[in-house]
């Protein structure tokens, strides 16, 4: 029985202690730690938590008896968090981002390797049937090389969203909707398709003037092989309807499930190839569902992990790779320069201070607000057919 706890009880805190109630013979919630006492207390209520003890400083759980910590608070704390449990001996989740910057995503897998301890970072959405099968179709090569991907990392969020005293920050938050949201899908991309060589972006605030940071961006990738990509990342898209799209030589494929291919005709017009479409949507059908998803799945992975011995599915240098890649995408929407890869620690954007220094601020961040009344939130849309 591995004993958990969860730092920071934020909106997302439901979300892991809803899954880590999922596997009571296998893991207790034993402390949930916040600097508001009371949203702690509320959390341990809300889930009927019994025994599970109230904390305001983290510091306080290094030294307790704790297997495993969910580290569920803004991203600017996330590193000094998780390095401080990780050297104290306890293995470590961390919601998304893995960290504000580069160095810090650095600093947090030396701190892993040091301790021997896990460290694994939440991108829920590879836990979910459609990714996973995704993934599958994409490396059984009936498609073809991939020439093409397109990621529309859809939102919506109101104005009042950024009023809460850590958002729209580049010090609090490190950015706007490409780390916060489009994170999920950026990291569903680079886990598909590897790392692209170099980009070329564009960001701007249309709709949330009480914010540095951007509420949309565009971002032109070009990958070792030749295929070009692009990604967009929003908060200012009614209906959030979010897709991922990898166009083969062959064939098309998308999360939402969709299949298409064309063979040509005479005078290189297409015509439909139904007989690798159905190839492609048996290998599909085929492929087993999920016992666990989102949240769930990706701390089943990281029990199992703990329990066999096997590698997670998401490590630390996963996270720092999702990182690179956004951080790339600032670099180049703010200097208007197309960025290389990799990004090196001599690179202005490396460091938390550099990211604060040479970033593009739209507005200044006047709003303040320290809690929100409400815990509802949208964690994706469901990308099943």
């Amino acid at each position: 029985m591995l004993n958990v706890a969860i730092i920071g009880a934020g909106a997302i805190s439901s979300a892991h202690i809803n899954a880590y109630l999922k596997f009571p013979k296998r893991c207790r919630i034993v402390a949930v730690s916040d600097v508001y006492p009371d949203k702690a207390r509320s959390r341990i209520d809300q889930h009927k938590l019994d025994g599970a003890v109230v904390v305001a400083d983290y510091k306080e759980l290094l030294t307790m008896d704790i297997d495993l910590v969910s580290v569920c608070t803004p991203p600017y704390t996330h590193a000094p968090i998780a390095i401080d449990f990780l050297k104290a001996g306890k293995n470590v989740l961390v919601e998304k981002p893995m960290a504000s910057s580069l160095q810090e995503c650095d600093a947090m897998n030396e701190a892993a390797r040091e301790s021997g301890k896990l460290l694994s970072i939440v991108a829920q959405n590879r836990f979910t049937p459609p990714m996973m099968k995704l993934k599958s179709v994409l490396e059984s090569g009936l498609m073809g090389p991939i020439v093409h991907a397109q990621v529309d990392s859809f939102w919506w969020r109101g104005h009042c969203y950024y009023d809460l005293w850590w958002r729209g920050t580049w010090e609090k938050e490190g950015g706007g909707c490409t780390l916060n949201h489009a994170v999920h899908h950026i990291d569903a991309l680079l886990w598909m398709m590897g790392a692209p060589t170099e980009l070329q972006a564009f960001m701007s605030n249309t709709s949330h003037d009480n914010a540095e940071v951007e509420d949309l961006s565009i971002a032109m990738l070009r990958f070792s092989s030749g295929a070009l990509g692009q990604i967009t990342s929003s908060v200012v898209h009614h209906g959030e309807e979010q897709q991922l799209i990898f166009q083969g030589k062959e064939a098309r494929v998308s999360a939402p499930w969709k299949v298409k291919a064309s063979s040509s005709t005479s005078n290189g017009f297409p015509k439909p190839n139904a007989e690798l479409e159905e190839q492609i949507q048996y290998l599909y059908d085929r492929l087993p569902e999920l016992k666990h998803e989102g949240h769930a799945g990706q701390i089943d992975n990281v029990l199992t992990a703990l329990e066999t011995g096997a590698p997670v599915l998401i490590d630390g240098y996963a996270g720092k790779n999702t990182l690179e890649l956004i951080t790339g995408i600032y670099k180049s929407a703010s200097t208007n320069e197309k960025v290389t890869f990799p990004l090196l620690p001599s690179d202005p954007f490396y460091t938390s201070e550099g990211v604060r220094e040479h970033a593009v601020y739209f507005y200044k961040k006047q709003a303040f607000v320290e809690n929100f009344d409400t815990d509802s939130i949208t964690l994706g849309t469901n990308l099943k057919s």
